[in-house]
């Protein structure tokens, strides 16, 4: 039989919800949020710490001899506003990690990932007979800024909390909600991004011969910056370079001393993120170089993503156990993503599989009719300032997928197989029966 999520349990969730929704925080400031899921997990009786890695939670529930299974959600929001319109949209605002005031909103859908890992970790409380193992809830901070995980694996987890055999996450994406995609090997690409100062002269507009512009010394990298993908990536890699921020000056008639790039790059491959990453950095030097700069480019990371790749036998399983859960039509092998994620740090940190999946967000009756009238690119996708799942069954199918991924290694038999070859013994997840499990 299947614990499932009762309306009841749906009901509380979507409170919790539309509060983490409403009141969202940026990365490493997740004080109010961590309280709320710390709270939820010592209700339901797990060894909760808190403060890992600043503001990151761990749950611990044992059950007997058996498998450790880790399961993650993000907990960090965005510095965007956001424009939904919902009732319970976000009108928070911050301080981002530059020292700028700025709206916030949960605008990449990590709210969603907590209520889906809250009611996992309540129906595996509260109905232990149908499984045994140790359940490691990690709510994890920082994931937008590459800095979460990072800081968790700094502050000991590895030492402080027990060995998972395996590390499962998922992520909310505009695709129809109640669906889920799967992929074995690569799924999302590698990020990284930099801030990079460029040094001149500065001097009164009147007398440009006086200076050493950083503007003119920007705008030129900028340009050239362009064709680091399209002249030395060939066209069967993959790439992409983004300028996502260019700083220099307050006044119109005064050129500046120094110019501010804040840039990123998403790859798939090592050997392509270190030609471009390569790239980047002779070209920033040439051009301080060419403008007779003062002094080199001062180049800082401000965060690094590895690429999140999935373990291929615990990948096929999951997919296997999702296509017997939902049926085939609702579980599908999706293309990697230029997007990135830190999970896959907590896997090879233990050195254990990690499986990353996707769920659907997207209401299915608006996806059909964009997608019939080829205008897929209308749907809000993550980090649109309109972006908001669903919350039904979005919220349902989450706790679902996290619960029927689980259940294959969190058996119910103290001698069962851990290690994914020949399973065919029932986990917690295992038919589509309504009922709720009776904890004897």
């Amino acid at each position: 039989m299947t614990p499932i999520p009762s309306d009841d349990l749906l009901a509380e969730l979507e409170a919790i919800y539309r509060d983490l929704h409403a009141n969202p925080e940026l990365s490493m400031q997740e004080h109010r949020t961590a309280a709320i899921v710390a709270a939820w997990l010592g209700r339901f009786g797990y060894e909760v710490t808190s403060g890992v890695g600043g503001t990151g939670v761990v749950g611990v529930l044992r059950n007997g001899e058996g498998a450790t299974v880790l399961l993650r959600a993000d907990m960090d929001a965005l510095p965007i506003e956001e424009t939904t319109g919902l009732v319970y949209a976000s009108r928070n605002t911050g301080t981002d990690r530059f020292g700028n005031h700025t709206h916030v909103a949960h605008a990449c859908g990590h709210d969603m990932h907590m209520v889906w890992l809250l009611g996992a970790t309540r129906l595996l409380a509260e109905h232990k007979s149908a499984w045994r193992g140790t359940v490691l809830a990690v709510f994890q901070p920082g994931e937008e800024t590459g800095q979460g995980a990072r800081a968790m694996i700094e502050d000991g987890m590895v030492r402080r909390f027990p060995r998972p055999d395996v590390a499962l996450a998922q992520h909310v994406v505009p695709a129809p909600a109640g669906s889920v995609g799967w992929r074995a090997g690569t799924v999302m690409a590698a990020s990284d991004s930099w801030e990079v100062k460029l040094f001149g002269r500065g001097a009164h507009g009147s007398m440009p011969q006086n200076s050493v512009d950083p503007v003119v010394m920007a705008a030129s990298a900028v340009l050239r910056l362009q064709g680091v993908v399209a002249r030395e990536i060939a066209m069967s890699e993959q790439a992409v370079v983004t300028i996502g921020a260019l700083q220099a000056g307050s006044a119109e008639n005064v050129i500046p001393d120094e110019a501010l790039l804040r840039l990123n790059v998403r790859s798939f491959k090592d050997a392509v993120r270190e030609r471009v990453l390569a790239a980047i950095r002779r070209i920033l030097q040439a051009e301080a170089a060419a403008s007779s700069a003062p002094k080199p480019p001062a180049i800082s990371i401000l965060g690094e993503h590895p690429v999140t790749r999935n373990d291929e036998a615990a990948t096929r399983r999951v997919a296997g156990a999702f296509e017997r859960r939902f049926g085939k039509a609702r579980v599908q092998q999706v293309e990697p993503s230029s997007a990135s994620e830190d999970f896959g740090l907590f896997g090879a940190a233990w050195g254990v599989p990690s499986v990353f999946w996707l769920v659907g967000g997207v209401d299915p009756e608006r996806f059909d009719a964009v997608m019939a009238a080829g205008r897929l690119e209308e749907l809000p996708s993550n980090h649109a300032p309109n972006f908001a799942p669903v919350i039904h069954p979005t919220l349902r199918t989450g706790i679902e997928t996290l619960l029927t991924a689980g259940g294959l290694w969190l058996t119910n038999t103290k001698d069962d197989d851990v290690s994914g070859a020949g399973r065919s013994h029932p986990s917690i997840v295992t038919s589509d029966d309504a009922a709720l499990v009776a904890d004897r």
